[in-house]
């Protein structure tokens, strides 16, 4: 298996600079005159073929000087939790040897690779060793790249707006905060009693974040709290950047209207709008209105529906329709409108009927979850109607 190189190593390191303070530079310092940099971004089978690897050399000709391998892998098999090593290595010939120590974990690393060229393909074998694990290496056919291509491969972006003009790109629920690993803890922690909801995956410290050292945290809360919550995370020792990143609101499933109306002083009438929706939504999707709970830490409101199933009429089924709404200004600061989102509704069937329960599932044994979502009948037409809103044009990207 072929790990790919997400990051970027910077110049060979200093004697003496401490591997968890290695950051990746914006752009690589060029060689000394005469010498070229070419990187190999993956060497087969290392850590049960698991591993994201860059190996750097610096070249004189084809004469290679000097070289850094960079390696990052699961700590377990299948585990979330990773480990790095960077290894200066001392080049003999064809031989390469180093030593180094994992960032995480402190295992010890004895590096020992032969590497051999033949035109454009590249082969290395040897041993890499860490802790009391022996990796044998047997990579071939291997190819390297240029210093530009490698840096041309190294885009990437995490997402996060600190100042957007509105809620047209970004999802005015959704954050990300970009904090440095050493602070991580701490700010998660700070956000504990918070009404605001930590994505589980964004905890996951990935080889990204290894080798830049920062770390992107993903939050959902309510979009009257997330200034606050932006302000906060920014002036917090070691975060980097805060600001909304893309989320749940689908534009095409949004619409703007004026404020006025649905605000109390200066916040929202949360129980006059759900009263609106549910009284749209029970007449599109011919239901019942059975709920309707607004989340504390979102701030999402879910509306739930009852209505009879028509699968098996005389079975008396009962269809429950769930749809999720989120009601939110049209961009973060002063602004005299609001924009509302629901989601696609969800139906599931169930017997409701008194005495024993006819025990129902959703798919046969095997079969693949999505497709296309439900009908909704019109209800974001509707909706739009009924608090006198704007829908979003695609073609244009503007209201219409």
């Amino acid at each position: 298996m072929r790990a790919l190189l997400l990051c970027l190593l910077g110049l060979v390191t200093a004697p003496g600079l401490a591997l968890a303070q290695m950051k990746l530079p914006s752009k690589a310092a060029p060689a000394p005159t005469g010498n070229e940099v070419r990187y190999f971004t993956s060497i087969d089978g290392l850590m049960n073929g698991n591993a994201d690897v860059i190996l750097k050399e610096t070249r004189a000709g084809r004469t290679v000087t000097s070289a850094v391998l960079d390696v990052c892998y699961p700590v377990e098999k299948g585990s979330d939790r990773k480990d790095r090593f960077v290894a200066d290595l001392t080049v003999n010939g064809a031989n390469m040897t180093g030593t180094a120590q994992t960032i995480n974990d402190k295992q010890p690393v004895t590096v020992k690779l032969a590497r051999k060229g033949s035109g454009d393909s590249y082969e290395f074998r040897g041993q890499i060793t860490v802790g009391q694990t022996v990796t044998e290496v047997a990579s071939t056919d291997n190819s390297d790249l240029s210093e530009k291509e490698f840096l041309e491969n190294q885009t990437t972006d995490d997402g996060i707006t600190p100042a957007p003009k509105d809620f047209t790109e970004v999802s005015p629920e959704s954050i990300g905060v970009r904090v440095k690993l050493e602070a991580a803890l701490d700010f998660l922690k700070s956000l504990k009693g918070e009404p605001v909801e930590v994505g589980l995956n964004s905890l996951s410290v990935s080889c990204d974040a290894l080798r830049a050292g920062e770390q992107t945290i993903s939050l959902t809360a309510d979009p009257a709290y997330a200034p606050a919550l932006i302000a906060k995370a920014k002036a917090t020792p070691g975060v980097v950047a805060a600001g909304w990143t893309t989320g749940s609101v689908e534009m095409d499933r949004t619409i703007r209207f004026a404020a006025a109306d649905w605000r109390d002083g200066d916040k929202v009438n949360k129980d006059k709008i759900a009263a609106a929706i549910s009284g749209v939504l029970a007449r599109t999707l011919a239901a019942k209105p059975a709920a309707a709970v607004w989340s504390a830490s979102t701030g999402k409101l879910k509306l739930t529906f009852k209505r009879p199933s028509q699968i098996y009429p005389a079975l008396a089924l009962t269809d429950s329709v769930e749809v999720t709404a989120l009601v939110s200004p049209d961009r973060p600061g002063a602004t005299d409108r609001l924009m509302l989102w629901i989601s696609s509704p969800v139906t599931s069937t169930v017997d409701e009927g008194a005495g024993p329960k006819l025990n129902l599932s959703e798919g046969a044994a095997g079969e693949e979850e999505g497709g296309e979502p439900e009908d909704d009948n019109g209800s974001v037409e509707a909706l739009a109607k009924e608090f006198k809103g704007q829908r979003w044009d695609v073609d244009k990207a503007a209201w219409k």
